[in-house]
């Protein structure tokens, strides 16, 4: 994965360091992202922040000129982290332990949403760059994704109580709850450059279809990735009843033993060891042929990106899913 521009780890850390004063929110904030005492810093892809830069710069802006919008995104990003750990019960992230885990809840909370009111201060700070109506198309860009990644949220929170979820409903959560904040990111690179109308809707459908291949990338590592790849616990997605891509297609197949033995867990029927129960679950989807299901619906989305003609933003867009030429 090539390393964001130079100069923003440094740009972000000052944006998210302005809690330093108050000693305990402070240090949640040092600790989610491993600054001061909790360092060294744990930069991840950055991608959000990588694309927002990205298309900016391949648009002839100066990538100090992102660097609030990219601050902006990837600080919002990590707030919906804290709370989406939270959600769902995830004491380890990366490996490490999740703010909640290490804090408690409440103190978690109140973390996640003072990085969601900064979010919106560093955005602010584009005005000493950019024009007051551009600052503010940037603002409602970011606020908006904000919003819809709430709505995703709510869907997949509710998903979980559900008894059946066809392909159509998780495609619209996750539309909202990933992919909108990748297009926000590219729709805030194009903003950044003042690119016309046509050239923004063009990035921001770019954002979307890498949000949607991203998931269902993200969703067969949920259950076929081992826990040091991911930083999560292995197959927590199935424990936790969650409808992924492997899932959803799963159910929907015609009746059959391994259907029917999927079925019967995400029905709270079976009972005994949940690792036992998991492991029926991944042998079922084997038989079923979700995970080469899933690799096709990712490819339908990626075959947006393959198309666009920009090479280096191309190519950097692939390598999380492992297909950037080498």
């Amino acid at each position: 994965m090539p390393e964001i521009a130079p100069g923003f780890e440094a740009h972000l850390e000052r944006r998210v360091r302005v809690h330093s004063h108050a000693s305990l929110l402070g240090d949640m904030l040092d600790y989610h992202f491993g600054y001061g005492s909790h360092g060294p810093a744990r930069h991840g892809k950055r991608l959000r922040p990588n694309m927002t830069i990205r298309v900016a710069t391949g648009e002839g802006a100066g990538a100090e000129d992102a660097f609030d919008a990219a601050a902006a995104i990837e600080i919002l990003h990590n707030y919906s982290l804290v709370h989406d750990d939270i959600e769902d019960r995830d004491e380890l992230r990366h490996g490490r332990k999740t703010l909640w885990a290490t804090y408690g809840i409440p103190h978690a909370i109140n973390a996640g949403d003072a990085m969601c009111a900064v979010s919106s201060l560093a955005l602010t700070r584009a005005a000493e760059r950019h024009p007051p109506e551009r600052v503010v198309r940037m603002v409602e860009t970011l606020h908006d994704a904000h919003r819809i990644m709430c709505d995703g949220q709510t869907l997949d929170l509710t998903f979980e109580s559900t008894r059946d979820v066809d392909l159509p409903a998780y495609q619209v959560m996750i539309g909202a709850k990933t992919a909108a904040l990748f297009e926000a990111a590219c729709r805030l690179g194009a903003l950044t450059a003042a690119c016309d109308e046509a050239a923004i809707e063009t990035y921001a459908s770019l954002g979307r279809a890498f949000g949607m291949a991203f998931q269902i990338h993200d969703d067969i590592s949920g259950i076929w990735g081992a826990t040091d790849a991911t930083g999560k616990t292995a197959r927590g997605d199935i424990v936790r009843r969650k409808w992924t891509f492997p899932i959803v297609w799963a159910l929907g197949r015609p009746d059959c033993a391994a259907r029917e033995a999927v079925a019967r867990v995400y029905a709270g029927e079976a009972a005994g060891d949940a690792d036992a129960e998991s492991e029926r679950v991944v042998a079922a989807l084997d038989e079923l042929g979700a995970r080469e299901a899933a690799r096709r619906a990712a490819a339908e989305h990626l075959a947006v990106i393959e198309r666009f003609p920009q090479s280096q933003l191309r190519e950097f867009l692939l390598a999380p899913l492992g297909l950037a030429a080498p």
